[in-house]
């Protein structure tokens, strides 16, 4: 028998008496191969690494699941894109095989960082996640005084004084536990992060920008989540005004990402259900790439050419979310019961 069919077997059986109270979900994005063996993509460090040896099907989510000999642990690769984000979360927290109910989620993936807070291969802990649904037309269709084309749902032009509430909409703002990510921040603030000599050189190049030219670091700094990969110095300064406004303030963009208000609205909804519990989601994005290019390049060179910093920003994501995870579930005596931070 199969170790996928083994397992399929055993998890029917356990649901048949009670559901595992899992303890924490490490929640990625992509793989690009192979779990384990070959070239890395957000899963495979966590696979190896924290032994998340046995696979369990998962037919409703775009890969299988991963849990570690005890099943303490949890391993989820949702697939890219916002869609593919709330639609796996969603068929996690009603898989009727998990208790989730005490889990802690460690959603964490690559993503763009803007060059004025931090550099290729940083980790930022994100309180607030900001969606992009919004009102659009070309900019050059827009008047000579808008910066861009985009402006919220309800307003009738960029950067409005405030949020205009829409009943029939959503709103784009999503505020994480601030109090469990300053604990997380402040565990991990001094972790050393790998660095490479060619990403060096590369962020040598980003004169006037002084925190992309520092060495990798964990910092605090919110998400801007859109399902376009949009790249240029125009859309930075559109996603950092909109964070702004969205957060009353509040916020500030750092990380560039895709699937973040997927999760994020799914796990309302799951909280309403009493699935799982919103206060004990974490939210970590490590730098692959810049949102901009280089002064004296254009977008179109910069947009275009691979991300330099991919292998960097996995290892962050790890040498930073690990901690984190052990302490959790290694302390389950009393982060069951207390949120860290509280």
């Amino acid at each position: 028998m199969s170790v996928l069919l083994a397992a399929t077997s055993t998890m029917h059986a356990q649901t048949a008496s009670r559901p595992w109270p899992v303890r924490a979900v490490v929640v990625t994005t992509f793989e690009v191969g192979k779990d384990s063996g070959d070239a890395p993509g957000e899963f495979q460090f966590w696979v190896e690494r924290e032994h998340l040896d046995t696979e369990l099907d998962f037919p409703a989510g775009s890969h299988a699941l991963r849990t570690n000999a005890d099943h303490t642990v949890l391993g989820m690769v949702s697939g890219t894109t916002i869609a593919n984000a709330a639609a796996s979360l969603m068929a996690l927290g009603l898989d009727p095989r998990f208790d989730l109910t005490h889990a802690y989620f460690l959603i964490n993936g690559i993503a763009g960082v803007d060059p004025a807070d931090a550099s290729i291969g940083s980790a930022a802990w994100s309180t607030f996640v900001v969606g992009d649904v919004a009102r659009e037309i070309d900019a050059r269709e827009a008047p000579k005084d808008w910066p861009y084309g985009a402006f919220p749902v309800g307003s009738k032009a960029p950067n409005p004084d405030k949020v205009i509430a829409v009943s029939w909409s959503r709103s784009n703002l999503f505020e994480l536990n601030p109090k469990l990510t300053r604990w997380a921040f402040e565990l991990t603030r001094s972790t050393k992060l790998p660095d490479d000599p060619v990403v060096a050189a590369f962020r040598a190049g980003f004169t006037g920008f002084p925190n992309a030219q520092k060495p990798p670091f964990v910092l605090l700094g919110d998400t801007f989540s859109s399902n376009q990969f949009w790249h240029g110095v125009t859309l930075t300064r559109y996603a950092n005004d909109w964070v702004r406004l969205y957060t009353e303030g509040r916020g500030n963009f750092v990380m560039s990402a895709m699937e973040d208000s997927g999760f994020m609205a799914v796990a309302e909804r799951l909280a309403t259900a009493g699935k799982l519990d919103p206060r004990r989601i974490l939210l970590l994005r490590t730098a692959s790439n810049y949102t901009m290019p280089r002064p004296g390049h254009t977008a179109v060179e910069s947009v275009n050419a691979p991300f330099i910093g991919t292998r960097l920003a996995l290892e962050s994501a790890y040498l930073t979310g690990s901690p984190v995870l052990h302490y959790l579930v290694d302390h389950w005596d009393t982060t069951a019961a207390h949120i860290p931070g509280d």
